[in-house]
């Protein structure tokens, strides 16, 4: 039987900016267009972490019964390693997803956006069929595509959208940010898996890219954000604080580029969390003093 520590390294606490960020991000742009709602963005942080954990524990359930993660680099997974039951790992995603759902259906009817249901609803079925049923879109390649839509515009937008409206151009900005950013994190781990994923038939977008052009990939991701941070202070000075994570990026994308390898990538995924958590901090902080400017 798992541990508590165990189920909580099963959890992927690394994973959770990716929850975090697209939420503060959003955040600053609605107090940038004047509204401060703090239930809200609270509601929209649960749902936010409740899916992120909901769909760790899903993809450790699937990848488990597959026998995808029985040689791993990385971190612990409950299934593969054989210290939990498949089912019980199911049953906590599935109460992870339904904690998000409720949340999320709290929140729409604050807010009266009705239509973000929908949108709800497909984001818990890209959480369980990122990797589970009988075709999981994140062995075709898909799954940056499906980082990208839903951490970056689906996270970022619906946050603004659930506090003070309709979002503008400079929200609009950073969701690709944050969607870029998050990629990052998962193509670095992509990249360490490369080798054991090719052995389970895992298609990821980095087997399909192959160690180079992932490389360049991972580079491109985390370098891109910093020139729309220089973009949108064109329209307002104070998005250029996104600038300050620039020494960071370079470093990480110089190591990425340099060739770190096996365990050494699981430092790069971390740093790669800190980085878009940073990031959007500094650009959420930037977004909110846009109405002095």
């Amino acid at each position: 039987m798992a541990t508590i520590a165990q189920w909580i390294e099963g959890a992927r606490p690394r994973t959770l900016p990716t929850a975090i960020s697209p939420v503060l991000a959003g955040t600053g742009a609605a107090i940038g267009y004047g509204v401060v709602a703090p239930g809200r963005a609270l509601l929209a942080l649960v749902v936010a972490v409740a899916l992120v954990v909901g769909v760790n524990y899903a993809n450790d359930y699937s990848d488990g019964i597959r026998g995808t993660d029985d040689e791993r680099v990385g971190p612990l997974r409950l299934v593969g390693s054989k210290v939990a039951e498949p089912a019980t790992v199911r049953s906590l995603a599935i109460v992870c997803l339904s904690i998000a759902g409720l949340a999320g259906l709290t929140l729409v009817s604050l807010s009266g956006q009705w239509w973000l249901i929908a949108v709800g609803a497909l984001c818990i079925a890209g959480a369980w069929f990122y990797t589970g049923g009988r075709r999981p879109y994140g062995y075709s390649g898909l799954g940056e595509i499906a980082v990208f839509v839903f951490f970056g515009p689906v996270a970022v937008l619906g946050t603004v959208i659930t506090q003070s409206g309709p979002p503008g151009p400079l929200s609009v900005v950073t969701a690709v940010g944050v969607g870029m950013l998050t990629c990052a994190v998962l193509v670095a781990n992509n990249l360490r898996d490369i080798s054991t994923d090719t052995v389970v038939g895992k298609r990821t977008l980095a087997v399909a890219l192959g160690d180079t052009e992932t490389r360049r990939l991972y580079t491109a991701l985390v370098t891109v954000p910093l020139l729309l941070s220089a973009l949108a202070a064109l329209r307002s000075l104070p998005m250029l604080l996104g600038l300050l994570v620039l020494p960071l990026a370079a470093l990480l994308a110089r190591q990425v580029l340099g060739g770190v390898d096996g365990r050494k990538l699981i430092r790069v995924l971390a740093q790669t969390g800190m980085l878009l958590l940073a990031w959007s901090v500094l650009t959420g902080i930037g977004l909110a003093l846009s109405r002095f400017t």
